[in-house]
């Protein structure tokens, strides 16, 4: 009797296990594509650390116009596949509709809140990490002029221009911000030509650093700031390596740690659905220090970045959110 209840409890045992390690996780990419150096690329990363340490395989796709997003959810969903990550805040009105018709779906979106049961929305405080990217360039800036490309004109992205701009100005009241974007269209994060004729414009007019938040694009803001011996600054992954000795920095939003959390829980069976937003005290932004760009940053640049982390961690210094008022007071 004995070891038919140590069989049963042991075979119950495997058989969470193994429902647990059950999942076919899923991710699909915004318009720019799985390799745009920035925000798609380090959802894929996410999902590639993920699968190097589970062995589980995944799959994705790559969205080739907004046309394609119903579609491209509802096959995932009907194939069963669970967690399904969706980067990117384009997402949601496709999100809204397949998963109520798929209750027992988990999905996971990236950047924007989407209120069902069967959803875990991840959004990040993109300010505190512009916020920190900016008192770089207005402590590295000669000239005190600064600029900013952004993606697609819209709040989310004014939310980065707002936090570097209240950083940059934290250095001095004399230091100028230029901000511009490149469309109103998706097809704003995938124009690397316009994103480099625009950051050409702002060195024109005297900007010695140059931050984007803009994709694709921003490959094209980055190399003209090198071109034309200026510094740029990266964002979402890690882009000092692409222009050595000419990125700044890069402002970090971790999008492979989301995704690759979103996976892991899914597969522990811990999946939280509900809104998490991720700032500095989570890890969820922060600023790109390593061997491309340590020469670029003095020890007291870095001792008064740090500085400004520690006091936006501890409630210190409060960083302005556009998204909840759409103004920015610096």
């Amino acid at each position: 009797m004995k070891k038919t209840i140590l069989g049963l409890f042991a075979f119950s045992m495997m058989s969470a296990t193994a429902l647990a390690a059950d999942i076919k996780p899923a991710i699909i990419y915004d318009l720019g594509g799985k390799f745009d150096k920035s925000f798609n690329e380090a959802a894929y990363n996410g999902a590639e650390k993920f699968k190097a340490e589970t062995g589980i395989e995944y799959r994705e796709f790559e969205i080739a116009n907004d046309a394609q997003r119903e579609q491209a959810l509802r096959r995932f969903a009907s194939d069963g596949n669970s967690p399904i990550v969706m980067a990117g805040f384009n997402w949601a009105a496709s999100l809204e509709k397949i998963a109520a018709e798929y209750p027992d779906t988990k999905f996971a979106i990236i950047d924007m809140v989407v209120e069902k049961p069967n959803v875990k929305s991840i959004v990040f405080k993109e300010q505190e990490g512009s916020y920190l990217v900016g008192v770089l360039a207005g402590l590295a800036s000669k000239s005190k002029t600064v600029g900013f490309v952004g993606g697609m004109d819209i709040p989310l992205i004014h939310k980065f221009a707002c936090g570097y701009v209240g950083g940059a100005k934290s250095t001095g009241e004399n230091v100028k911000v230029l901000e511009a974007y490149t469309g109103t269209t998706p097809d704003a994060w995938n124009d690397p030509v316009k994103g480099g004729e625009i950051a050409k414009s702002q060195i024109d007019q005297g900007a010695d650093v140059v931050y984007h938040a803009a994709g694709g694009t921003g490959v094209g803001v980055l190399q003209a700031a090198a071109d034309a011996g200026k510094l740029g600054i990266g964002v979402d992954s890690n882009q000092n390596m692409l222009q050595p000795g000419k990125v700044l920095t890069s402002m970090l939003k971790r999008v492979d740690v989301a995704v690759y959390d979103s996976f892991k829980a899914a597969k522990d069976d811990k999946f939280e659905f509900g809104v998490s937003n991720l700032g500095l005290k989570e890890d969820g932004v922060g600023y790109a220090l390593d061997e491309h760009n340590k020469a670029l940053i003095t020890p007291e640049m870095l001792d008064a970045v740090e500085k400004v982390k520690a006091e936006i961690i501890a409630g210190k210094v409060q960083v302005h959110d556009y998204m909840t008022d759409e103004t920015c007071p610096y």
